[in-house]
């Protein structure tokens, strides 16, 4: 029977007759022995690569709110992105990062477990010297944090936790809940030191000064909820919309916004002059306008509904008896 050659082995072969250095059976031997894959049971793979791409899209979108709310804080612009994905053990974490710094455990009820996010000290003086009222400066020589310091700076990571709520929103509902700050590492012995954990860096710059964030995820806090660290999972969860924790985040964040709301009686066209003479009594005729109809009320500069005016207790206040929207949809309809 005719032995049909793999295009690897034809082109070995190929090789072997240009260069007339071998044996041409060898070059079939040689084709057939195994690739090896040399693999460290010390420390063992635990994530996988989509697992790792699905982490590195939710920090992503982490570090484009607290970009946003961190920005806002310090009254200076903040710009968060994501570095590298890695995962190595828990020890060789804990010997990157530098000694002191800022260390801050955080617990992401209802997975069993904590993560840790480490702030550089660069990063962390500059904010704190920003929300003092200074220009952003560092700190000249390595220094524990001082109590006001550690309670200023425990005040912005509570605020950005509702981050870190949002972005895991489309895996799973958490609660994160800052429990400690710690400043040295050897103080953070909370799991083995040879565990793997996914270490999620964070390239941070706020005005001139750069610095680091990390995100130390173990693996025993997210083993239960491995099987949704799937960007497949993430785009079905956000296009069903069956995430309910989305829509409450929104409503939560809706709920803080401020709008202007006017009621509009008509206008006229008058001279500066006859405004700076206006005293109390005075009477502006409308000419276009009767009293009998409808106010205009409006959010931010929209025409949004019809009103009248009335009294709430002694309070002024306006009833709305119709939108501007349905009753032009109704004329068309006639139309």
């Amino acid at each position: 029977m005719t032995e049909v050659l793999s295009q690897n082995e034809m082109d070995q072969l190929l090789n072997v007759m240009t260069n007339g250095d071998k044996d041409i059976q060898d070059a079939i031997v040689q084709s057939d022995q195994k690739k090896v894959k040399i693999y460290d049971f010390k420390r063992p793979d635990k994530f996988s690569k989509e697992q790792m791409r699905t982490l590195s899209f939710i920090h992503e979108a982490f570090a484009r709110s607290t970009s946003t709310s961190l920005s806002a804080a310090v009254s200076s612009l903040v710009n968060l992105h994501v570095a590298s994905v890695d995962q190595l053990t828990y020890e060789e974490f804990l010997r990157s990062i530098p000694n002191p710094t800022t260390l801050c455990i955080i617990n992401m009820d209802p997975l069993n477990g904590s993560i840790l996010l480490e702030i550089d000290p660069s990063v962390t003086f500059t904010i704190i010297d920003k929300l003092f009222g200074g220009q952003g400066e560092n700190a000249k020589q390595a220094r524990e944090l001082t109590d006001i310091e550690k309670a200023v700076i425990e005040g912005k990571i509570v605020r950005i936790l509702g981050n870190i709520r949002e972005a895991w929103s489309s895996v799973i509902d958490v609660r994160p809940r800052l429990v400690h700050i710690e400043t040295n590492p050897q103080f953070a012995q909370m799991i083995p030191a040879n565990e793997m954990v996914a270490l999620i860096t964070l390239e941070t710059r706020i005005g001139d000064m750069e610095g680091m964030m990390n995100f130390c995820i173990p693996y025993i806090t997210i083993e239960s909820i491995h099987t949704k660290l799937t960007t497949q999972y993430m785009h079905s969860s956000i296009r069903s919309g069956a995430s309910t924790e989305n829509l409450l985040i929104m409503k939560k964040n809706l709920d803080k916004v401020k709008v202007t709301l006017s009621a509009e009686i008509g206008n006229l066209d008058i001279k500066v002059r006859d405004v700076l003479n206006l005293q109390a009594g005075d009477v502006i005729r409308l000419p276009e306008v009767k009293s009998s109809d409808p106010l205009l009320l409006k959010i931010g500069n929209q025409k949004k509904y019809y009103c009248k005016p009335g009294l709430v207790g002694k309070k002024v206040a306006v009833q709305i008896t119709g939108s501007i929207k349905e009753k032009n949809q109704t004329e068309e309809d006639v139309g």
